[in-house]
């Protein structure tokens, strides 16, 4: 790899850009890195860089990539990916909703590339969806060239909001059953670490819950080597403001690691294989490619290192005292 190629990283497009997107760079191999860590890096072959824009808030791109297909990256990070994104998605959006008695009301904290609102408009009973995201040119751009994700941006039943998740929530009067944390990971710096820390989940998110309402968040890296990282801190957080917290566990690919979700409720879970079964095929349009009732439960069963970590951690994020992750992403051409 030629340090002369390369073309963009979490700080921004390095002024070797236009290498390659010229047709002659497009018809050489590329490459996406992405620091894991100081001494990690993940890298994949790509085809072409798609598109590439700059927002208020952040850099997006869309890559093509050999392995994965079209990859979504935001600040240098990928936030999914073509061939995989379904297993984060379903993971994310279904076991809220199906643990749910009867949910019509979803509001979406973030979720701009609209594969969370794609989700949750599969079930049947859901009357109203709002899709709550800080950042107009992430709509825009996600909504133009995520084909797959333009049926769920003009449903009808879609409310699209562009705005701070938090004003947002904080001047609606109406509360949901189930409130959505689809947002970027905590990282320094950003816009959105805020939306992870107790006092907001406390005074702002939970009074915005209906009886029996349940929210859920990406929580971020949850492998032996990485769930110390902000997994066991959103999830005690969580702990201090609702009864019941439920984390839960998947491998995706793309991401290089086992990823990790937080459900949250005042009422507790019925965790039955059988029932979410039955839900699913009574309640959901169309068939779910990873998520059934057994693989769910599966997935709330946490490895001994990770189980021990849950238990006995005791940070608590706060605005003053946030964990944050490492790193960003950068494109390369590679030498002749």
């Amino acid at each position: 790899m030629g340090e002369a190629a390369e073309v963009f990283h979490g700080n921004g497009f390095t002024d070797c850009e236009d290498d390659l997107y010229s047709k002659e760079s497009r018809n050489k191999c590329s490459w996406y890195e992405e620091d894991l860590d100081d001494d990690l890096k993940w890298s994949f072959s790509l085809n072409s860089v798609l598109h590439r824009g700059t927002s208020e808030f952040q850099e997006i791109a869309l890559l093509d990539t050999k392995h994965f297909g079209k990859v979504l990256v935001i600040d240098g990070k990928m936030q999914s990916a073509e061939m995989d994104e379904f297993i984060y998605h379903e993971c994310l959006i279904h076991p809220p909703l199906l643990c749910h008695p009867n949910p019509k009301t979803v509001f979406i904290m973030g979720g701009g590339e609209g594969s969370a609102a794609r989700e949750v408009l599969k079930h049947k009973n859901i009357e109203k969806v709002v899709m709550c995201d800080i950042d107009q040119e992430v709509v825009d751009f996600c909504r133009t060239y995520l084909t797959a994700n333009q049926e769920a941006f003009y449903h009808e039943k879609l409310d699209l909001v562009i705005k701070d998740a938090k004003i947002e929530l904080e001047e609606r009067e109406e509360k949901f059953d189930v409130i959505v944390g689809d947002l970027a990971d905590p990282m320094e710096g950003g816009p959105c670490y805020q939306l992870y820390t107790k006092s907001f989940y406390e005074q702002v998110l939970k009074p915005k819950l209906n009886n029996k309402g349940i929210f859920v968040t990406q929580a971020g890296p949850a492998g032996v080597l990485t769930h110390k990282e902000i997994f066991s801190s959103i999830y005690n957080t969580l702990k201090h403001v609702f009864k019941y917290v439920q984390a839960y566990t998947a491998h995706v690919p793309s991401f290089a690691d086992t990823w990790g979700w937080v459900m949250a409720s005042d009422q507790p879970f019925d965790l039955n294989a059988k029932l979410v079964d039955g839900r699913i095929e009574e309640r959901i349009e169309g068939e779910l490619l990873y998520l059934n009732g057994d693989s769910f439960i599966s997935s709330t069963t946490m490895n001994k290192s990770v189980y021990q970590s849950l238990l006995n951690e005791t940070h608590v994020y706060t605005e003053e005292n946030a964990r944050f992750l490492h790193g960003h992403g950068r494109a390369h051409r590679a030498e002749e």
